[in-house]
């Protein structure tokens, strides 16, 4: 087995967080008063750190980017992290994946202290060996970043037994940064020209393709 090692994202890989996180965007911009976008334009912050995609797509400035965030977990930490639920065939995967020997991590750009709450809340603590996120004050968010300090909290030295899966671009290139292969997974919220151009390693269009490429 070449991968004994492997980092899973959460949103859009683990769990379909979409609805929670759209509706907590919403609030955010209502609170704001700024015009919502279109269902495409939402789902694009699905997954990238959250300061960036209100900066980039709405273009505020500093404090006001800030203030959207907070909002935003306003309306996330009473409801919209429970406004979620497991993929269908996961949880098969991760069993199979601890049952063959493989050491499970979560590493997300989600912060930490919301990841923890999920996997508790799902019941999935007996997976993984440690789960590692953004920081709440924003300092790291970058997918690269949170894959760095995963790879030093967990003393991860074997890189080439390492993978790391997640269904957006910045998956894949937070894995390339840190030498790590990468798998993009299709059931999530980025499609299949998001996952090759960013260079993915491997292509899974379900949960159980995971195992195909981990398990030989």
């Amino acid at each position: 087995m070449q991968y004994k090692t492997i980092l899973f994202d959460l949103d859009g890989t683990i769990t379909a967080s979409g609805e929670g996180i759209i509706q907590s965007v919403r609030y955010a911009l209502n609170k704001l008063k700024l015009p919502i976008l279109d269902q495409e334009g939402l789902y694009s912050f699905i997954g990238p750190p959250l300061n960036d995609t209100f900066k980039n797509v709405y273009h505020l400035d500093k404090q006001t980017t800030e203030q959207a965030v907070s909002y935003y977990r306003e309306y996330y930490q009473e409801k919209g992290m429970y406004e979620n639920h497991l993929y269908e065939g996961i949880l098969d995967v991760l069993t199979d994946l601890k049952q063959a020997g493989c050491s499970l991590y979560i590493a997300t750009s989600k912060p930490e202290i919301y990841a923890k709450q999920i996997v508790a809340h799902f019941n999935l603590d007996r997976y993984f060996v440690g789960i590692y996120g953004a920081s709440l004050d924003g300092e790291r968010s970058k997918k690269s970043d949170v894959i760095r300090y995963a790879l030093n909290e967990a003393k991860i030295t074997q890189l080439e037994e390492t993978l790391m899966i997640g269904d957006r671009s910045h998956d894949i290139i937070g894995a390339k940064e840190n030498h790590l292969a990468s798998l993009g997974v299709l059931y999530g919220f980025g499609d299949l020209a998001e996952l090759e151009q960013a260079g993915a390693d491997y292509i899974a269009a379900t949960p159980k393709e995971i195992e195909k490429v981990i398990i030989k």
